[in-house]
């Protein structure tokens, strides 16, 4: 007996020992452990067209690091692993960021935070828009750019720069001053593509604080202001033929929608609400006289514009906010009955000023619909006085009105949202038609600003400076959430083409960059 159990004892060793010989090794680069894999897509020529998101611009400014880690780099690097071929960059000459046309600086450096305040790094830009580099390049992120200016001939066109005719960034390394974006794309025959465009078709709209016009109506993209929303039927042409210029040759792709633009911080930052108690004699001055104007309101059957004001309880355990005052084009203009209302009290001088100030004035609102979001930049002037209004109307936000270009709001926002869902439908529309992978980026954006996206022990937010998701200008990504965003591709192709790439750990970038790189 002892005998056949020494037998079966080494008969198990031996089958355990063939059986690891056998094994398969996980691969470490893969999703699921299994061996890499290209599935059906071919990555041997990859180009990326977009604006400053495709060029990994971060902290107001386009620099090297910035571009190494902008999402199709990322990307680029994981494609290698399949046969991806070089994927070439027109880097910027350093990492301090901004441009140079003709010596002169149109474009300023990049921005870092000190402990207290974003502030520009030391040094003066290096990059002479005019030095044209030899192409081609895969990574064709121009910032700036809209969906039409991607097949605008000229748009590389050095003379038309200072005249708005042209993008600085695509100066640099067009093969041509007459040639456009797309043209340049195709040129290089890709065998795969990455197109993220229509995000600034809306956004520049938003951040100039709805100071544009939306051009719903008008199919002529070359009469739109720069900060105009573009017309929807215009942006599913374009894109429909960037799309089909794209895959004539076979080529297949990855697209992104267009994020919600009040998801990012540029826009969440800054409460609507965030004047403390004022002094008691203020608060009472200010409220009879915004009282007066609301019935006003009342009397012309307007709703009412104003909120009660809270004085400073002189507790330092208790927090009083106040909401800001601000400006509203939109509204019905009551400059003469407010004048007319206050003669009699304040004399026809001092009424006719109140009115002209306040006639088209109101307080902020945060009511869900009705939501009006202020500007980062405001957060520099809110509380300081200013030289177009004596005292005591001269503090801004308080007594004299946040100006439009501070804020965007509820009705401008709706006008955003509207042509941004519209730009999404086309995109998913294009997309399915072609059978390309489609990133929801908007959604992945609007968790990333409700509560963040965890992984790697790490939670990315939208939260300003902290957060993790967003650098320093307040809408473009930090290295680390552009390492999420060439996650989200990568899932998206995955799920599309049958790869199983391996995304970035978080913990692989930084969520800002430092003074000194």
């Amino acid at each position: 007996m002892i005998k056949n159990f020494k037998w079966l004892f080494v008969v198990a060793i031996a089958f355990t020992a063939c059986n690891n010989d056998d094994e398969v090794v996980a691969d470490p680069n893969s999703s699921d452990g299994q061996p890499l894999t290209a599935g059906t897509a071919d990555f041997s020529k990859y180009v990326s067209l977009g604006n400053s998101l495709t060029a990994g611009f971060s902290d107001n400014a386009l620099f090297i690091e910035g571009q190494k880690g902008s999402y199709p780099n990322l990307m680029a690097q994981k494609f290698a692993l399949v046969g991806g071929g070089e994927f070439k960059i027109p880097y910027m000459n350093d990492n301090v960021g901004g441009l140079l046309i003709g010596g002169t600086q149109i474009q300023g450096p990049r921005l870092y935070f000190n402990g207290s305040a974003p502030v520009s790094v030391a040094g003066t830009p290096s990059t002479e828009v005019t030095n044209v580099l030899t192409g081609p390049f895969n990574n064709m992120g121009i910032p700036g750019a809209k969906s039409f200016h991607l097949v605008a001939n000229g748009y590389g066109n050095a003379a038309g720069v200072l005249l708005g005719q042209a993008n600085p960034y695509f100066v640099r390394f067009a093969s041509s001053p007459t040639t456009n974006v797309l043209a340049d794309a195709v040129a290089q025959n890709p065998t795969f593509f990455s197109l993220w465009i229509g995000n600034n078709d809306v956004l520049a709209y938003a951040t100039s604080g709805g100071t544009g016009v939306n051009q719903v109506g008008n199919l002529n993209p070359a009469t739109y202001g720069s900060n105009d929303i573009t017309d929807p039927n215009v942006f599913a042409n374009v894109y429909s033929t960037l799309v089909n210029g794209l895959t004539a040759n076979g080529a297949k792709g990855v697209v992104g929608n267009i994020p919600d633009v009040t998801s990012v911080p540029f826009f969440t930052t800054v409460p609507t609400d965030p004047i403390p108690g004022l002094p008691a004699a203020s608060a009472g001055q200010l409220n009879t006289l915004f009282g007066a104007v609301n019935q006003i309101c009342s009397a012309i059957g307007q709703p009412a514009r104003f909120q009660t004001l809270v004085a400073d309880d002189s507790n330092a355990a208790t927090t009083e906010k106040n909401p800001l005052l601000i400006a509203d084009e939109t509204l019905v203009d009551l400059s003469g009955p407010i004048a007319s209302a206050l003669s009699p009290v304040l004399g026809p001088t001092t009424a006719t000023f109140v009115g002209s100030l306040y006639g088209k004035a109101r307080h902020a609102s945060n009511t869900t619909g009705s939501r009006d979001y202020i500007l980062l930049p405001a957060r520099t002037v809110i509380g300081t006085t200013t030289a177009s209004a004596p005292s005591p109307f001269n503090t801004v936000g308080v007594s004299y009105p946040m100006q439009d270009n501070t804020t965007l709001t509820a009705s401008e926002t709706a006008e955003v949202k509207t042509a941004t869902t519209a730009f999404n439908n086309s995109i998913a529309t294009i997309a399915a038609s072609k059978g390309l992978a489609l990133v929801d980026a908007n959604t992945l954006l609007t968790q990333v600003a409700n509560g963040g996206i965890s992984k790697d022990g790490f939670n990315v937010t939208s939260v300003y400076v902290t957060g993790g998701g967003f650098s320093l200008d307040g809408v473009h990504p930090s290295p680390r959430g552009y390492g999420l965003i060439a996650n989200e591709f990568l899932k998206a192709i995955n799920a599309t083409y049958g790869s199983n790439f391996k995304g970035y750990n978080f913990g692989d970038f930084r969520i800002l960059y430092p003074a000194s790189l």
